[in-house]
């Protein structure tokens, strides 16, 4: 990895890094968040949920709020709204630490909209959007970034990473996968290299995404000249995986010992219970802390008692239950 100091991000991924995940993944050595992603709309609508999505709490790393949507116009609203915290339901323990607009995401509901990875087929707009949202961050002091994959179905990351950097970009997200591809097959790490090329005479910083879950994995971007990483869906079942890259002196395979892992999911579920209430915490928390036993012997049971539980007495009864023979790495 390079000398300088490199900055390892949780990226945003919808339904998980909510404001317990985050704090979970700062104190492991996350360098900042990105929220789930907000719909500008809703959230201009004075929609309570979306408002719920926003929330900043005590403990976390810095937060960059993610918004989605397809109208310059409405995006911007949506970005000073985040930024002045002038919206119904805002709760912020600190304040954004920037916004990030989201051209990324493949799901069916979000680009059938126009929404999401659809703007990569539309770099007009996208350069609107890009441009909108950045006037409104530089009055608030604040950076304002932009998330984007290799592609539709093809890469234009090159030229379209060029183009937002053109539009107001401060920093850019490449996902090396195109929308056709969705999470798989693996992504392509060296595609970053030929963005970051692309980016070379200026001054936006490129970081890189898809599949990283060690430092070696996380060292194919960094060597093809991105600036930062942010990690994802290796992170939801080992958010110690950023305590191993911002220490290069512990070994990339060292695990948790069991008793680490049982405290990590009761602290984790009791987190969300405080947040949201007995009921609705354990309900959402059981799938989510399955990822953090995954792979592991008698996982499987496990798994099968934290479904049937209710309430935080069950769940805690099941960790405190359980012994695995040995951790599988």
């Amino acid at each position: 990895m390079p000398n300088h100091p490199i900055s390892f991000a949780l990226a945003p991924m919808a339904g998980f890094t909510d404001a317990a995940f985050r704090r979970i993944c700062g104190s492991f050595g996350a360098d900042y968040a990105v929220s789930e992603m907000i719909s500008a709309v809703a959230l201009t609508r004075d929609d309570a949920k979306t408002a719920e999505l926003a929330k900043i709490t005590p403990g976390e790393p810095p937060v960059v709020l993610q918004i989605f949507g397809r109208e310059p116009e409405v995006m911007a609203r949506a970005a000073e709204l985040l930024l002045s915290g002038d919206y119904r339901g805002c709760s912020y323990a600190t304040p954004p630490a920037g916004i990030d607009i989201n051209m990324g995401c493949p799901v069916k509901k979000i680009v059938s909209n126009g929404e999401g990875s659809a703007l990569m087929l539309d770099a007009d707009r996208a350069a609107r959007i890009m441009s909108a949202v950045r006037e409104v961050c530089e009055r608030h002091g604040v950076p304002a970034s932009v998330k984007f994959r290799l592609g539709w179905d093809a890469e234009i990351s090159p030229e379209f990473a060029r183009r937002m950097a053109e539009a107001g970009a401060q920093k850019i997200t490449l996902h090396c996968r195109t929308r056709a591809q969705m999470y798989a097959p693996s992504a392509d790490p060296s595609a970053a290299k030929r963005a970051a090329d692309a980016l070379r005479d200026t001054s936006v910083p490129l970081v890189g995404n898809g599949d990283i879950s060690s430092r070696e994995t996380a060292a194919v971007y960094l060597a093809g000249g991105c600036a930062e990483v942010a990690v994802g869906r290796a992170a939801l079942g080992d958010p110690w995986l950023f305590q191993r890259l911002k220490h290069p002196e512990m070994p990339d395979d060292a695990r948790p010992s069991l008793e680490e892992i049982k405290s990590l999911v009761l602290s984790f579920v009791a987190d969300v219970v405080r947040e949201k209430g007995e009921e609705r915490g354990v309900r959402e928390s059981r799938s989510r802390a399955a990822y953090f036993i995954k792979g592991l012997r008698g996982s499987a049971a496990l798994r099968d008692r934290l479904n049937h539980a209710v309430t935080m007495e069950q769940f805690a009864s099941a960790v405190d239950a359980w012994e695995p023979e040995r951790i599988q790495n």
